[in-house]
């Protein structure tokens, strides 16, 4: 290489090559006596004699500008062939030849850019000195090879090895590498370059003293990034009540240089970032934490922890199990007030004693079933769906655990479960089946304080068994139970008892079911039967059923504990996420927790798809410490930009630049420079010729559904359900139309013209009310439906059942199901056997239903003196409104109408006058519907008005 020096601060690597501009003269007299290509001139014959005297003379040499740009093209590619360096480096010192060692391990990630380009560096000074190169990796291979250094090469064979090097996802080992140095064998000390990454470890000494040994010591050079730019690891982090607290290790034992602080983030499928948290490292420390605020949700969701920054494979931090909250999912039986009214909720208490250890999700039991789930709470759910309780039974054998907790609802469908099974051994007709979704039979009927079965002040909680998860809890004295429903003594309730109370009934059972759990809390979630849920103690045992739970893998740690985990997926250094590294041995369940991380077992997932489990490659680390000095003399220098600068590349870039303009003038000199106008006036033609590409887009047409539900949302309207009898639909239909009539005319409420509803088909949650006559001839509904209207039911909906009978079958409802009587008491009677029924009683004395509008006794329609039953509900849920109103007296056809308005029906027997007082009923009912139990509180206005002063 020579320098020169003074002159400018340029080396030449291959200086013999100016050699090339001797030929710049012969050049340029060639350029000088060759003439330019003759240009082309059309000769029509009809222009034979215009124009030539106007030619310009063609010249007879190239010219002189043209030459000048060729004489400079060749200088540039001479000069270039000359490899001139601007502020070139200084050459290796020695003559032998030159050993590169690399710390290729987990540590060299963030900034192995640099580190490439500076072994690039290298070899490419090596070869200038025309040295061989040998080079020695410290981490080792993938599948725990030994280290080993390469032979003797030559520059063009060390580069594409340095281009193909990649950092390992895990630690070096710098004592194999001594051994590897020591088995050297060469002719002639050579020069020692230690590319490290500045984390000390084990062997680190005896590396630096085998190198040392090599030659003399200013042959023996350490490069390694400053303190601040040293690689930092990531820790398994820990659970918190906001989400997860990630600790961060920095090396940085000299006290001086680390990053103030460093940012943790939570990755999610498909690299989304679900959180963001800042780790402030103080003064002397080397460790901060990172508390990133994350929902029960997205913590769930989050895969893994990533330092922000250049990424290594102990800046990321892959998750597992271990580390989500176990979904829960929750069903009431209430309907849309508990959100208004939480203390009254069944829900409200119970989701508070789960929200600190589980991700609490809210829906109906299909839409919660389509996701992954370890618990399901059944909050006073009386009887399920024929589809729900086969989606609930499959899932609890599949391994989850279903927690039902009791209420009006479980005792009135206990009680009709009962009666069905008497009536089915008298050889009647079943009005209800027993329930196999609770871990023991129930009785009929259940015990609270003033019942027939009842106790003389409330009853406090036992010692739990030593067989329940609940053993070990202290059991406080001020719990007490005031009503429960009772379970059937049999041979194997005392094993299924998991929590008693002192005289002994069952307060919780449980049960397995093929390989989950059915549990039966005999009491409600809520404070109406017992202040359990007001206590401790309830947070405790939900705690440990949910901790009992599998979550949603496949297999518990106690069952796959014994099994060997196959390599799934691995992480390279770079800590990205791929196949299994060859190589990658399988690990015992049992151990991955203290498993250490190397090329037998690298750093990734293992197992299977659906229940993998993480290792991670600093899960057991305790500190990082950095390399400041050795304990042999060296020279210490950084990873720093280098200032040699090649001209190489820029000047070959100029002479091709004027390569091409060259070229441009020789053909514009042609005149083959421009296309010619006939050729472009065709293109511009066709361009213009185009069809316009934008067009009016035709109105999406809404579809029959869409129809349906703006009609039915935009507009207040009364729905009737379709029966499949033409006559009783239109019957229905004109007694809405008349009773929307009346509304328009006596109230405030302007509703539209009625809608008729498939149930198997129409979205119920639309209409406030709906009405629904019985006939003998209407289909049996699907369990898609029945699920429908339980939901309707107990999201708020009002159902008006009218069996049409003139009340006959009310008698036969007493009897809890077992109804008799007209036409449409069977398929009342069927339809009531599959819902999910309130407790209901007949319509008492002062029942809002009586003053809503009117101050009414009775509910008349086209007949009188039946009973009407609704919904017997102690407390404010759906702000009092009952889901559901039985009656028989056929109210539609009293109602109706025709087109001017002329009554249909003559009501029996009180003719005008009974319809006027069917009218007040309807006025009544919907005001009940769409305003609730505002009018129970009139009766407080006297005293109200006295406390103001009034």
């Amino acid at each position: 290489m020579l320098s020169l020096g003074p002159i400018a601060p340029i080396a030449l690597a291959a200086p013999w090559m100016l050699l090339g501009l001797i030929t710049l003269p012969v050049i340029w007299w060639l350029l000088r006596i060759t003439p330019p290509t003759p240009q082309r001139v059309p000769f029509p014959p009809i222009r034979i004699l215009l124009g030539l005297g106007g030619e310009e003379e063609t010249p007879a040499k190239t010219p002189l500008w043209l030459a000048l740009l060729r004489m400079l093209l060749a200088t540039l590619a001479v000069l270039a062939l000359a490899h001139p360096l601007l502020h070139p480096n200084a050459d290796l010192s020695g003559d032998g030849p030159v050993l590169l060692v690399i710390d290729d391990g987990w540590a060299a990630a963030p900034n192995w850019p640099l580190r490439q380009q500076a072994a690039l560096g290298l070899v490419e000074q090596a070869k200038r000195q025309q040295r061989p190169v040998i080079i020695l990796t410290t981490a080792p291979p993938i599948g725990g090879g030994p280290v080993r250094a390469s032979g003797l090469l030559q520059a063009a064979e060390a580069e594409p090895i340095l281009r193909a090097l990649q950092p390992k996802p895990w630690a070096t080992d710098r004592a194999a590498a001594a051994v590897a140095v020591d088995n050297l064998s060469l002719a002639q000390p050579p020069t020692v370059v230690w590319l490290g990454d500045g984390i000390d470890g084990p062997g680190r000494a005896g590396l630096a003293a085998n190198l040392a040994a090599l030659g003399p010591a200013q042959q023996l050079r350490l490069a390694q990034q400053p303190l601040s730019q040293r690689a930092m690891a990531l820790l398994p982090p820990t659970l918190t009540r906001q989400g997860l607290a990630a600790t961060v290790l920095r090396a940085d034992n000299a006290g001086a240089g680390g990053l103030a602080s460093v940012s943790v983030r939570a990755v999610g499928e498909r690299g989304r970032v679900l959180g963001q948290a800042s780790a402030q490292f103080l003064a002397g420390d080397d460790r901060a934490v990172a508390d990133i605020p994350l929902t029960g949700e997205l913590r769930n969701r989050t895969l893994r922890l990533d330092l922000v920054g250049p990424g290594s494979a102990a800046a990321s931090i892959l998750l597992d199990e271990r580390w989500r909250r176990r979904p829960v999912g929750l069903v009431s039986g209430g309907g849309v007030e508990e959100r208004s009214q939480p203390l009254l909720s069944n829900l409200y208490y119970l989701e508070r004693a789960l929200a600190p250890f589980a991700e609490v999700r809210h829906g109906e039991i299909d839409g919660l079933l389509q996701r992954p789930l370890a618990v399901l709470a059944l909050a006073d759910i009386g009887r399920l769906s024929g589809t729900e309780r086969t989606e609930v039974k499959q899932w609890v054998q599949g391994g989850g655990m279903l927690i039902r907790f009791a209420g009006p609802h479980l005792a009135q469908s206990s009680e009709a479960a009962s009666v069905g099974a008497a009536v089915g051994r008298s050889g009647g007709t079943s009005g209800g089946t027993a329930d196999d979704l609770v871990p023991t039979p129930l009785r009929q009927g259940g015990r609270d304080l003033g019942g027939s079965l009842s106790w003389a002040k409330p009853a406090g909680l036992a010692t739990f068994p030593k067989h329940s998860p609940f053993f070990g809890l202290q059991v406080p004295g001020d719990v007490l139970i005031r009503r429960q429903v009772l379970a059937q003594p049999s041979q194997d309730l005392s094993q299924r008892t998991w929590a008693s109370l002192v005289d002994g009934t069952p307060l919780v059972t449980a049960a397995p079911q093929g390989q989950g759990w059915l549990v039966l809390f005999h009491t409600t979630a809520n404070a109406a039967w017992s202040n359990l849920p007001l206590s401790g103690l309830f947070v405790e045992m939900m705690h440990r059923l949910v901790d009992m739970s599998r979550g949603v893998s496949n297999d518990s740690d106690e069952a796959g504990a014994g099994r060997e985990l196959p390599p799934l997926a691995s992480l390279d250094g770079f800590a990205r996420l791929g196949p299994p590294l060859s190589g990658a041995a399988p690990l015992a369940a049992q151990a991955i927790a203290k498993a250490e991380a190397g090329p037998k077992s690298p750093p990734g997932y293992y197992g299977l798809q659906d229940d993998r489990r993480a290792l991670n490659l600093s899960q057991n680390w305790q500190a990082l410490r950095a390399i400041t000095e050795l304990s042999v003399p060296a020279e210490m220098t950084s990873y720093q930009q280098t200032s040699e600068f090649d001209l190489k590349p820029w000047l070959l870039t100029a002479a091709v630049v004027l390569a091409l303009i060259d070229l441009l003038a020789v053909l514009a000199l042609r005149g083959l420079l421009w296309p010619s106008t006939r050729l472009t006036a065709i293109v511009l033609g066709a361009l213009l010729l185009l069809p316009d590409s934008t067009g009016v887009a035709e109105a999406q047409q809404l579809s029959a559904a869409d129809k349906f539900a703006m009609s039915a949302a935009l507009d207040t309207r009364l729905a009737y359900v379709l029966t499949g009898n033409a006559r009783v639909d239109e019957m229905s239909r004109a007694g809405l139309t008349g009773l929307s009539e009346i509304l328009r005319l006596r109230t405030s409420i302007e509703p539209e013209a009625p809608m008729a509803v498939d149930i198997e088909r129409a979205p119920l949650v639309l209409f406030p009310i709906l009405y629904w006559p019985m006939v003998a001839t209407q289909p049996a509904l699907s369990e898609r439906a029945i699920a429908k209207v339980s939901r309707f039911m107990r999201t708020g909906g009002t159902i008006v059942l009218d069996s049409r009978d003139g009340g006959s079958s009310m008698p036969a409802l007493r009897r809890q199901l077992g109804l008799e009587g007209g036409s449409g008491a069977g398929r009342l009677r069927s339809l009531l056997s599959r819902l999910d029924l309130p407790p209901l009683a007949p319509v008492p004395q002062g029942h809002v239903l009586t003053k809503s509008f009117y101050l009414l006794q009775g509910f008349p329609g086209r007949y009188a003196g039946g009973s009407v039953w609704v919904e017997r509900r102690p407390g404010g849920i759906n702000d009092g409104v009952s889901a559901l109103v039985i009656g028989g007296n056929d109210w539609a056809a009293a109602w109706a109408t025709d087109k001017r308005h002329k009554p249909l029906v003559l009501p029996t027997p009180g003719g005008s006058r009974q319809r006027e007082m069917a009218y007040r009923f309807g006025v009544n009912l919907v005001m009940y519907a769409l305003t609730g139990n505002y009018k129970a509180d009139q009766v407080h206005i006297r005293d109200i008005l006295e406390r103001l002063g009034q």
